[in-house]
């Protein structure tokens, strides 16, 4: 790459400078100071999530994010909304931990809840009743909704009996029985200091958020810190698994074990995916030939990189068609992954995926929220600081062998598990993958 070449493609990489230090209470500590920035975010990620949900309790750590802001010892779910109201701020929970938004003169204010509401949340009765209710309707109703229950019958056979593959929020069983008390003692031994990642962008001091928050949260247990995460993952394997349903669409997701976002053939998977299933405009190759060419259907995709993170994520392609198009559908979905493990991409292709990646990467790093979620994700990730401007300069040199190596290293077509949901039974599945085509 020329020198002019290289200049333009670091200019368009966003700048996330980051200055990373150890508070008293055990948390990591990331902040990224941004001049003039309107708006100041926060992010809390607590290691471990619904892999530390007790047996029969699935749904507590889920409920434990989804209820952390709403009311603590001192202020009830309204004063807090109030007091952020003031500088235009918002919070929300999930089962990792919780981001905050505030105008960014206000920092203090956001940095000062979000300390409170860390470590003296009051899960009150009334909340969580409303909250279960809310997410026993969704279960009732996911348990008669096709898609939903293939999306966590592939995930079953991907992940097998890992973690992974269970639902965040538990089952209608195990939601049922969680009481505040379980909310509480979860908290207490799992959101600790030790398992804290926290995240901050503003136009902000990195020094002085660090001698506040090392204030405000001086009283915050340290706690245990947690093991490496379980990685026993059953083997890329062919498995097939049918949801009965008597619909005018069957779901279809094919797939297996992907990869780690650390993987050294992550950029190349990229373009890849682009070429082969994520492309924009359905410029990709199964939308191409499946959707505009087929007419099999609308919603259609293929990825491998999207779901990668510090645990490997799954390859996944999936359609929704007629019945009658299964078939066609299953083998079209194999017949494109062979394809780019056996033919170079052709240059078109790989010019206009590598054009849209290295044109697109900064995208989307205006919001501060964003930019503290990206922050948190590559320090997780073990990522270099420089790692944006590296991963741009690494999509433009893919090559079309590239492509393919990574490929013939990470799909698995022969192996792939497969599961539909609709009028289709599990012996169809068997009899479409055994006819090789």
């Amino acid at each position: 790459m020329s020198p002019a070449a290289a200049r333009a493609r670091r200019a368009l990489v966003p700048e996330l400078p980051v200055v990373t230090s150890r508070l008293r209470c055990g948390a990591t500590l990331l902040v990224s100071p941004r001049p003039d920035a309107p708006v100041s975010a926060a992010q809390v990620h607590l290691r471990g999530g619904h892999s530390l949900d007790p047996a029969g309790r699935e749904g507590t750590a889920f409920l434990v994010g989804h209820l952390i802001d709403r009311g603590t010892r001192k202020h009830d779910e309204e004063q807090i909304a109030a007091a952020l109201e003031l500088g235009g701020g918002s919070l929300g929970g999930t089962s990792t931990g919780f981001m905050g938004t505030i105008d960014g003169a206000d920092w203090k204010l956001l940095l000062d809840v979000l300390g409170e509401v860390l470590t003296e949340p009051a899960f009150p009765k009334d909340k969580l009743a409303r909250e279960k209710r809310r997410l026993l309707d969704r279960l009732l109703v996911e348990r008669d909704d096709p898609r939903a229950q293939a999306a966590w019958l592939f995930r079953k056979l991907v992940y097998g009996r890992h973690w992974l593959g269970k639902p965040e929020y538990g089952t209608f069983e195990s939601v049922a029985t969680i009481e505040r008390r379980d909310l509480a003692l979860f908290h207490r031994r799992n959101w600790v200091g030790s398992r804290a990642v926290i995240g901050f962008c503003g136009d902000v001091d990195p020094e002085a958020v660090r001698r506040f928050l090392d204030r405000r949260l001086a009283a915050w247990k340290p706690g245990r810190e947690l093991p490496p995460p379980d990685q026993d993952f059953p083997p890329i394997a062919r498995r097939t698994a049918a949801f009965r349903a008597q619909r005018q669409q069957v779901h279809v997701y094919l797939g297996h074990l992907g990869i780690r976002r650390s993987d050294p053939d992550y950029a190349a998977l990229v373009v890849m995916d682009h070429v082969l299933g994520t492309g924009p405009g359905f410029t990709n190759r199964i939308s191409r030939r499946l959707r505009d060419e087929l007419g099999l259907a609308y919603a259609v995709h293929a990825a491998i990189h999207s779901s990668a993170g510090v645990l490997p994520g799954t390859f996944t392609a999936y359609i929704g068609t007629s019945p009658e198009h299964l078939a066609t559908a299953i083998r079209g979905f194999l017949r494109e992954m062979r394809r780019i493990q056996e033919e170079p991409v052709g240059r078109d292709e790989l010019e206009l995926a590598k054009s849209y990646l290295t044109g697109s990467t900064a995208l989307g790093f205006e919001r501060a929220a964003r930019r503290v979620q990206h922050l948190i994700a590559a320090f997780r990730n073990g990522l270099p600081q420089d790692h944006l401007e590296r991963l741009v300069e690494s999509f433009a040199r893919v090559s079309a062998g590239d492509v393919r190596a990574a490929a013939r290293r990470h799909l698995a077509p022969e192996r792939a598990a497969l599961v539909a949901a609709g009028p289709v039974s599990r012996r169809e599945l068997d009899r479409i993958l055994a006819a090789r085509s």
